[in-house]
């Protein structure tokens, strides 16, 4: 006789595992509540209200990214509370750099076998992201999917809403010769190239517990997992208290030369001072460890500079100092130039 009565459980998929999960998250949602949304989850959809957000006639930005093998780290470590951050970071930093406040965020979290207390770690770390970026958690989607990740592998996707009022977008249509180029220091190597840093632990032979040769305090998976560094309230606070900011550039994948030049009139080029930059020791450990060249370094990763801002020069020292109050660690690294043979030209030497 053929057995009848097949559950979804026995199937790999488990509902009440999923509600669980939901119940542990709630109180980290609620606690990313702003003006506009109420930080509660539950719904077909979660919902945005503008005009309680203040704005009057506002153009939506949109940004969706994800975190890349640096996930690979976090589970092979077992430290799941900061990814989340991560995820974040990579969708609003995109945002501001148009000059939007991010509103609200959701999340896709996909594994073969959920966890609830491992699933609620990384939306905990998603809500700290949030709380980082000023936006509201609106919402998401738990998967649970046997077979389609292997062991305890999961996949994190995330999605950005901001809002500009009209007329204040970035960049702007007055760049100049002479504007100056600031960079913010980055909290390492953010989000970006983890497949290579990857290949270079596994040539230089560490295991993710063992101290970090860069960072001696910490193991190497928790020198790796920085979250990538939010830049969203400094740069909203200095781009709406100064209006000195033309540009802002999020150095992420492809390094100097390929996103700097995305915020350039196709008339000029960036002009790098390349001895202003104060690499930190992972970017040296890595080019070393692996034999990686200067301009390998500077496409794949941003080597100490994690945004890059085009600064009319006569505000340069203000736009500067807002940042600085604000926390952030700002260098002069150099200036708009007529357009040249490359979108990013460079003086001097990079510290690796």
């Amino acid at each position: 006789m053929t057995k009848n009565g097949l559950t979804y459980a026995e199937a790999g998929v488990d509902i009440d595992a999923g509600n669980l999960m939901v119940e542990k998250i709630k109180p980290a949602v609620r606690s990313t509540r702003r003006p506009g949304a109420d930080g509660e989850i539950g719904g077909f959809g979660g919902l945005f209200d503008l005009k309680a957000a203040g704005f009057s006639d506002p153009v939506l930005v949109a940004a969706n990214d994800g975190v890349g093998t640096k996930l690979k780290i976090a589970i092979d470590a077992g430290k799941h509370d900061t990814i989340g951050i991560d995820l974040v970071a990579m969708c609003v930093n995109d945002l501001v750099v148009q000059g939007a406040e991010p509103l609200f965020f959701l999340d896709y979290f996909a594994t073969g076998k959920l966890d609830p207390d491992q699933g609620a770690a990384i939306v905990g770390g998603i809500a700290e992201g949030c709380r980082q970026a000023g936006c509201a958690l609106i919402g998401g989607e738990i998967a649970e999917m046997p077979g389609m990740y292997h062991g305890n592998d999961y996949d994190l996707a995330g999605f950005a809403v901001g809002a500009a009022e009209r007329g204040q977008l970035l960049p702007t249509d007055d760049m100049v010769e002479g504007d100056m180029l600031l960079g913010l220091a980055s909290s390492g190597v953010h989000s970006n190239g983890f497949s290579l840093v990857r290949r270079v632990v596994e040539m230089s032979g560490l295991k993710w517990s063992h101290a970090a040769p860069f960072a001696e305090e910490q193991t190497l998976a928790e020198a790796l997992l920085e979250p990538t560094r939010i830049y969203v309230k400094p740069l909203l606070h200095a781009i709406r208290g100064t209006h000195g900011i033309k540009a802002l550039a999020h150095i992420t994948g492809g390094g100097f030369p390929e996103n700097i030049p995305r915020v350039l009139p196709k008339d000029f080029s960036a002009e790098l001072d390349l001895d202003a930059i104060d690499v930190p020791p992972v970017f040296t450990w890595l080019a070393k460890t692996g034999g990686i060249n200067a301009s390998e370094m500077m496409r794949t990763f941003n080597c100490g500079v994690g945004m890059v801002l085009a600064v009319a020069s006569g505000q340069a020292a203000q736009v500067a100092a807002v940042l600085q109050e604000a926390g952030e660690t700002v260098t002069q690294i150099g200036r708009i130039v007529p357009r040249r043979e490359a979108g990013v030209i460079y003086r001097g030497t990079i510290a690796l």
